[in-house]
């Protein structure tokens, strides 16, 4: 599909040929964008990247960043709300009022996976398309809608049921917001936006947590437990979210409709992501498809993101709750100290968007690197178990240290496939979904809610997946600097 707004009547050759052309309205100067992500870099750059470019620039990230960051974060946030709900529900009531004593837990954790790895895959394909300003925001209204409905369950079964159904609509965001955010920014910019996006999903497990103190006085109001009021605030604080988002989605550079944006900010966008060697969108074809197939982009990709999203059971499982539970905490205790977990995902997942994006110059396996080696001692820790009290406490809290990594694997990803769109969705969603498509059992067999809290087989297997996150890490990081070498050898002949 092309761009809805008239476009510039000469190409940059042209107007470098004919000077009479330059200052059409619709045309971008040089001056107007940094032709490359490293020119003319103060101090300044260090604290936040927009600082030392030209001042159309700047205005045009601004907005973009008030905008498109904003829709982004506080829609992962109640994902994310929506997502973990169910665990702090279940420590806190549902349990025992449904009778749920074997592992209805990690059934009702698989069948939002199932519907989750069902739908991404199509759906970033499906964004290829068609308008990402209509397709995701109904998806969340949908979730948000669903989630109300879980007051009414009243076995487990039907938890299941609309849990499938709720993960089929969340299925559409992460990867989909990951495709646009890549699609808008440069290497330089990145990291930072895609780790703020992913750092949302820790405040989404804290607010949860707070929600769940808060909804749990609220038990017996109405008639309804303090849980079942956990699920319906948070549909009341996703519901204006997600509509927010049919009217301020900016799509992506090439089709945006976005009404905030004037014609030279489009074109700013549409010749950044030229400088960048950053694809539009083209049709699949065969030789595409194969293209993409025959190359080791989507497999490393692939299995790095698999042993990330895996390999941060500490988080994702309610371990820490569970071993509060275990010790006699109050509700109040089991709900609000995970979120100090929560709460170092936050710092740490900034710390490394930071570093690198500026400190490393753009490479992503240092923080990688350094969030596994932490995740290795504070796994082995817990696989240990019979420890102190305190060091029990500390490799929780480390465990925090892992979930960081999501924005940094997107945005590497976002940079090996700069040059096809198509390669980028599909590599971008099929890392999401393969991660998800192991999460849909892998619980079931090593996070049995029968073994909680000291998962004999879960701490384990969360240190073999963080020696294989960073043996992988190496392994990317080596083939893209021999493609890189490549391709400037082949541009020379």
């Amino acid at each position: 599909m092309g761009s809805p707004l008239k476009q510039p009547t000469a190409t940059v050759e042209e107007q470098d040929s004919d000077p009479s052309k330059t200052n059409s309205a619709h045309e971008v100067n040089s001056s107007d964008v940094e032709n490359t992500p490293s020119t003319k870099k103060t101090w300044k750059s260090y604290i936040w990247d927009t600082f030392d470019k030209p001042p159309e620039e700047r205005r045009f990230l601004f907005k973009l960043d008030a905008v498109l960051m904003t829709l982004a974060s506080l829609g992962y946030f109640i994902k994310y709300l929506d997502q973990v709900n169910v665990n702090n529900a279940f420590v806190s009531g549902m349990k025992e009022d449904l009778g749920l004593f074997g592992n209805e837990l990690n059934y009702m954790q698989t069948c939002w996976t199932v519907g989750y790895v069902i739908g991404e895959i199509p759906s970033n394909i499906l964004l290829t398309r068609i308008r990402p300003a209509i397709w995701i925001p109904a998806c969340e209204v949908v979730w948000s809608v669903l989630t109300i409905l879980l007051t009414q369950c009243n076995t487990a079964t039907q938890i299941y049921a609309l849990r499938f159904f709720i993960g089929l609509a969340e299925s559409t965001f992460y990867p989909g917001m990951q495709y646009i955010i890549g699609s808008w920014y440069r290497k330089d910019e990145l990291a930072k936006r895609s780790c703020l996006f992913h750092a949302m999903g820790n405040v989404g497990s804290i607010v949860s947590g707070y929600l769940m103190v808060a909804a749990y006085t609220l038990d017996g109001v109405n008639g309804y437990h303090g849980w079942q009021w956990l699920f319906f605030t948070n549909a009341i604080v996703s519901l204006p979210i997600a509509i927010s988002g049919f009217f301020f989605l900016p799509d992506v550079p090439e089709i945006t409709k976005a009404w905030y944006f004037t014609a030279d900010e489009i074109a700013i966008a549409k010749k950044r992501m030229e400088l960048e060697g950053r694809a539009n969108r083209a049709p699949y074809t065969k030789a595409k498809l194969r293209k993409i197939f025959s190359s080791w982009h989507i497999y490393t990709l692939v299995f790095l993101y698999v042993m990330f999203n895996n390999g941060n059971g500490g988080n994702s499982q309610p371990a820490f709750a569970l071993w509060l539970k275990s010790e006699g905490h109050s509700i109040r205790d089991i709900n609000i100290y995970p979120t100090i977990t929560e709460i170092i995902s936050i710092v740490t997942t900034l710390i490394y968007a930071w570093t690198s994006d500026s400190l490393f110059r753009g490479a992503r396996w240092p923080a990688i690197l350094f969030s596994g080696l932490v995740k290795i001692v504070a796994y082995i820790s817990l696989t240990i178990w019979t420890i102190p009290v305190g060091l029990k406490w500390t490799a929780f809290f480390l465990c925090g240290f892992g979930s960081g990594v999501s924005g940094l694997a997107m945005a590497w990803a976002h940079e090996i496939c700069t040059d096809d769109n198509e390669e980028r969705a599909l590599v971008v969603g099929s890392m999401n979904e393969v991660a998800y498509i192991i999460q849909a059992w892998l619980p079931l067999v090593i996070w049995q809610q029968v073994e909680a809290p000291s998962y004999p087989k879960g701490y384990p297997t969360m240190i073999a997946f963080s020696i294989l996150m960073i043996s992988v890490a190496f392994l990317i990081r080596y083939l893209h600097k021999r493609e890189k070498r490549i391709n400037a050898l082949l541009v020379d002949v």
